[in-house]
């Protein structure tokens, strides 16, 4: 509880509220078994046949006052704590922003898109269930329990100790063997449920190799023997949960029928009147009742925990800097020295890249190349900072790059192997590279990257909606688009992450030859599978097993490498 940060800061920032909220819930509860207990006592006395109406008069107005006060204090319970949730949820809704998007990078290389959809849709939401439906109805409940034990001990201690033991085992008993129970078998259905998907997930996306192979009969039959197995567990925890609402039911009787002997036991004994024995047994009724719902609620809390975990590990990584510093030095900078200095990565016992040492000044164009595997792709996010080395360094003008998010992106862009537009319109979508850019700078890049024609073409031009995930467009065009976001973002370093992967050979050299064109003057890191182009470049290095193998221009390395020239003229049989 120390280290929580997502549940008690708030607390005691609103403890106004959460004081009055758990104030008024007691209070509605209290009122409504002062509601049953007067009831009762009405009922008891005026079957007495009292020779004045004034005999019943004050439990007449007692019923009538408890009665709207109930339902005054639960409207104003619920207001107050709703409102309280919903600042709290508020508060929790910035805090979660705040830590995603100065690492968004580093996120989604630790992350599933899945979790990360998770933790923004649902965990928070989970939050305010343990508010509303958990914390407060067990805290209003321990004191509700508190009261009726210290109540009952004024009649009897012998009473109160026992009706300690009965009440504490729906309110303590019972919660914590459900918890027991349901956490385990719900662990067991999650870890179920999470194979489903995946396993209807592949079948969705290979659903064509599945007919064709004709085996999707055998994946219905064994997705189906799958769902079986998950519906017999849901069954079980049902049918726990039934059984304990049952016997929660049945101790809540036997209660109420001690509660009643007790109540005749001290009328006989002249310690309360007779017309009080029906009123006793009303009263446990009212406040028992608002206990069974506990132990559904506490068997959440294996939920909530799970949420909480996910946030807890999503804080941000420590800046060595405020960002907004951090983004003033960098924000004008157009000379960058980038150094790798004997940096080690891997995970699960698999080493990726090993001691591996690099330089690279403004200016300057390199191409890495290597089989797949080689440490290439891994070593790219490691520049812009979406992993860091397990030992080792990489800097930019000596600053780490795994500490400079966000300002990593004034100076280093990357054009990926498809780039993602959205579903609005041309223009906004290469605008995404510079919010702030006029609307001339936009049709200038669009120029530079050969697209200004085409896109007038359209229906409406620059304001012709792209589709979702741009399926208007061909692929070379997509990669244009990105580009000219690229060269609207004007960042010093810009890395390409095999953008021409997929295209048809002309295409691929179009689109290289405008890269390189308009890209003059920046540094150019270039992952590819591909030689071509790399004729262009100052230093071609080639990486294998993690390390770099080879380091020099493409004619240094074709005169001096018999494996390059083996690997190019492979690439290039017609050069």
């Amino acid at each position: 509880m120390k280290k929580d940060k997502w549940i008690l800061p708030y607390l005691r920032q609103h403890r106004g509220l959460f004081l009055l909220s758990i104030l008024l819930g007691s209070l509605t509860t209290l009122f409504g078994g002062a509601l049953m207990f007067t009831s009762g006592y009405l009922i008891s006395k005026a079957a007495t046949r009292p020779e004045s109406i004034l005999m019943v008069y004050v439990p007449i107005v007692g019923v009538r006052t408890f009665g709207i006060g109930r339902a005054v204090l639960n409207y104003t319970e619920r207001l107050i704590g709703h409102s309280l949730v919903l600042k709290i949820l508020s508060s929790l809704r910035v805090k979660l922003y705040q830590l995603v998007e100065p690492q968004a990078l580093l996120l989604r290389s630790r992350f599933r898109t899945g979790d990360l959809l998770g933790v923004l849709a649902n965990d928070i939401e989970h939050l305010q269930d343990f508010y509303l439906k958990t914390m407060f109805p067990a805290i209003i409940s321990i004191i509700i329990y508190a009261v009726l034990i210290a109540c009952a001990g004024i009649f009897s201690l012998s009473f109160a100790a026992l009706l300690s033991i009965f009440v504490g085992l729906i309110l303590f008993l019972s919660p914590f063997l459900s918890i027991l129970y349901i956490k385990s078998k719900k662990e067991q259905l999650k870890q179920g449920r999470n194979q489903s998907y995946l396993q209807f997930t592949e079948a969705i996306l290979g659903i064509s190799d599945w007919i064709f192979s004709g085996q999707f009969m055998k994946f219905i039959q064994r997705y189906g023997a799958h769902e079986r197995q998950l519906l017999k567990l849901e069954k079980k925890i049902h049918s726990f949960v039934n059984v304990r609402d049952f016997i929660n039911q049945l101790i809540l009787g036997l209660v109420v029928i001690f509660t009643v002997y007790s109540a005749n036991e001290f009328s006989i004994a002249g310690k309360v009147p007779p017309t009080l024995i029906a009123a006793f047994g009303l009263i446990m009724v009212s406040l028992l009742e608002s206990f069974l719902p506990i132990a559904s609620a506490i068997s959440d809390t294996p939920i909530y925990q799970d949420s909480i975990k996910r946030l807890t590990s999503m804080q941000a990584v420590k800046l060595d800097k405020e960002p907004e510093l951090l983004e003033q030095e960098w924000s004008n900078l157009s000379e960058v020295t980038l150094s790798a200095k004997e940096i080690t990565f891997g995970y699960e016992g698999k080493t990726l890249l090993d001691n591996l040492s690099l330089t690279i000044n403004q200016g300057e164009k390199v191409a890495i190349i290597g089989r797949s595997g080689s440490g290439k792709s891994t070593l790219l996010k490691l520049i812009y900072g979406a992993l860091t080395p397990t030992s080792g360094s990489i800097s930019l003008n000596g600053q780490a790059v795994d500490k400079m998010d966000p300002s990593i992106s004034n100076i280093i862009s990357c054009l990926h192997q498809q780039a993602y537009l959205f579903n609005t319109s041309v223009f906004n979508n290469i605008r995404l590279g510079n919010p702030e850019a006029p609307d001339e700078e936009v049709y200038q890049v669009a120029r530079l990257v050969q697209l200004d024609e085409m896109i007038k073409n359209l229906p409406n031009g620059y304001d012709t909606i792209m589709q979702e995930t741009g399926q208007r467009f061909s692929g070379g065009e997509r990669q244009r688009i990105a580009l000219a976001r690229i060269l609207l973002q004007n960042t010093p370093v810009v890395l390409l992450d095999e953008p021409t992967v997929g295209l048809d050979p002309i295409t691929e050299s179009k689109l290289l030859r405008t890269i390189f064109e308009t890209l003059k003057g920046k540094t150019i890191i270039w992952v590819t599978h591909h030689l071509i182009g790399v004729e262009r470049m100052d230093r071609v290095l080639f990486m294998d097993a993690g390390k770099i193998a080879m380091d020099g221009t493409h004619q240094q390395l074709f005169e001096r490498e018999s494996r390059y020239r083996r690997l190019y003229h492979l690439d290039r049989p017609f050069s």
